[in-house]
């Protein structure tokens, strides 16, 4: 813009001046806060998905294409080892596995610290 500005006559700096100046309202930390609450409550009902991993096991697709019911996989992980706990494909937790009324739930045993899975994001 001064490119153009000075490239003019003259004129174009007197029309710089005749514009309006802009004005902004002042800022309250208590706008702040309710102004992050309510940006909180439209993401509060988005729907994650969340996954339990067990283990995993890498097999050559010759064992894989012999698989039939009562196979048994080995997994690397080893019996009593947490669970990985993922939110969208992210590490966010480990946990064991419990039973509530006939269903299988997880317990968590150690939650991943916000720094750490934003570390681990990059």
């Amino acid at each position: 813009m001064n490119s153009v500005l000075n490239s003019s006559s003259g004129s174009g700096a007197s029309a710089a001046q005749d514009l309006p100046r802009a004005s902004f309202q002042n800022l309250h930390s208590d706008d702040m806060a309710a102004s992050s609450e309510q940006n909180l409550d439209v993401i509060l009902d988005v729907s994650v998905t969340l996954s339990m991993e067990v283990g995993r096991a890498r097999v050559p697709i010759r064992n894989l294409l012999q698989l039939n019911p009562g196979s048994v996989v080995e997994l690397e992980r080893t019996a009593g080892e947490p669970l990985d706990i993922y939110v969208n494909g992210t590490l966010i937790a480990h946990g064991e596995v419990v039973v509530i009324n006939d269903r299988f739930g997880v317990r968590l045993t150690d939650v991943v610290s916000p720094t750490e899975r934003i570390r681990k994001l990059r």
